[in-house]
């Protein structure tokens, strides 16, 4: 079995050999709404209180938890910005992983990808989905599960007509759930009591260990929250000018989701106080029927029905294009309409969930592999050129791959037993590429 390295092809090869097939119709505002829809999902509705609680009810504590989120995601997303730019070919993080550390790697991404954190992540909001439509009408077991079914059909049945019509209802979905995040946070802090943001902002009393290990722990939560940013690189094979839009995308999704996160936190506090949030399971819901009546909750419902609607359309939408880079090298299947029928079953079976959490820390690593390739491709490059450069370089990649590998680590530390669940799904990757090779010397 051989890993090495796979020959790169130069930035502008790449580009025409992913223009051959997918057409170049995505530009900035898509990928800015791309990357805002894929990660706002259901979390900045239930996580806050979480939050807040893990870090002994101090709202200055949590914002700086959710602001240090935020910079995470920003570090990793400046260096996808350069490796974007580099080479803007249909498959991103595979591609990057592919032609720095060898083609089995980038297999093992795509193949946890696709039976496990891509169509996990949609059979989980399509269950969700049906879950939280029940606050709107009846519905008993099967209908349940008839709902998320139509879910998962309607949004492939959207990708099959080209990916432009996809992005105009990935923009429609996006803008309509941020604007009312931020407008129910605006009535929050409107009619709620803004006395509690200032008594919220003292810091409580707490050893050193305590309080580290709080944040630790809340900052598992916001990292859950702002993840998916990293499904726009899979469009960069269909984006019409990658080389300016992605460093720009990602700059301005990722202050834009802080901005909503930020606004939405000091909604709930204002409504509920720091105690109150803390001991909400659905923070949103509660701090509105608090503010206005228990009927006015059905607008944070509604919001998050287009919410998981909205981010399920973006996985789907962005993720098959891993599965296509990965048929082009000959290790996955030619045609690939799979992953909405995987993610069906998935959403049918309801024994997915658990293994999503067992598999999320190992994409991380994966994260971090393909953050690290851009110190591959900068050693091979022949000359300088005019295109974006992260900003701090080495050290931004390099915090973001430290960073990872803490939480990596940490996660191995404290719960050996799901890691190594984790790590044995991945390795069930290993007979699937001895047969993808085995098939390639055939032909």
């Amino acid at each position: 079995m051989s890993i090495t390295p796979s020959p790169t092809a130069s930035s502008s090869e790449a580009l025409a050999a992913s223009a051959t097939k997918l057409r170049r119709v995505l530009r900035l505002p898509d990928l800015v709404l791309l990357i805002i829809g894929t990660v706002i999902g259901s979390g900045i509705f239930l996580v806050p209180g979480l939050v807040i609680k893990a870090v002994g009810n101090s709202l200055l504590v949590a914002l700086s938890v959710w602001l240090l989120g935020g910079i995470l995601s920003l570090l990793g997303a400046l260096t996808y910005g350069e490796l974007s730019a580099m080479n803007p070919a249909a498959g991103g993080l595979y591609v990057y992983i592919r032609d720095c550390f060898g083609r089995f790697p980038a297999f093992l991404f795509g193949w946890i990808l696709f039976f496990v954190v891509s169509t996990g992540s949609i059979a989980t909001l399509a269950v969700a989905f049906s879950n939280y439509l029940g606050e709107f009408v009846t519905l008993g077991p099967w209908t349940a599960q008839l709902v998320s079914l139509s879910m998962v059909a309607v949004i492939a049945a959207v990708n099959v007509l080209g990916t432009r019509r996809s992005a105009n209802l990935q923009n429609v979905t996006t803008a309509i759930k941020v604007t009312a995040i931020v407008g129910i946070a605006a009535l929050l802090l409107w009619s709620g009591n803004r006395m509690q943001l200032h008594s919220a902002i003292a810091v409580p009393s707490m050893s050193l260990s305590s309080r580290l290990s709080g944040i630790g722990l809340a900052l598992v939560s916001v990292l859950w929250a702002y993840e998916g940013w990293q499904y726009a690189t899979f469009a960069a094979g269909e984006t019409v000018n990658p080389r300016r839009d992605f460093p720009l995308a990602f700059l301005a999704g990722i202050f834009t989701l802080i901005g909503v996160y930020f606004l939405a936190n000091l909604g709930y506090v204002a409504a509920l106080g720091t105690t109150g949030a803390a001991n909400s399971n659905r923070v949103a819901a509660t701090a509105l029927a608090t503010v206005l009546s228990p009927a006015a909750a059905k607008v944070v419902t509604l919001a998050i029905l287009i919410s998981m609607f909205s981010a399920a359309h973006s996985i789907i939408m962005t993720a098959p294009r891993v599965y296509y880079a990965m048929a082009k090298d000959g290790l996955f299947f030619h045609r690939i309409a799979a992953t909405a029928l995987w993610a069906s079953v998935l959403a049918a079976s309801g024994t997915f969930e658990q293994l999503l959490t067992y598999v999320v820390f190992v994409g991380w690593s994966f994260y971090a592999l393909a953050a690290a390739s851009i110190f591959v491709y900068r050693k091979r490059e022949k000359a300088e050129s005019a295109r974006y450069r992260v900003p701090g370089y080495p050290w931004t990649p390099l915090l973001f791959i430290a960073t990872v590998a803490a939480f990596v680590l940490n996660t191995i530390i404290a719960q050996p037993a799901r890691a190594a669940i984790g790590i044995g799904v991945v390795l069930t990757g290993i007979p699937g590429y001895l047969i993808w090779r085995m098939r390639m010397k055939q032909e």
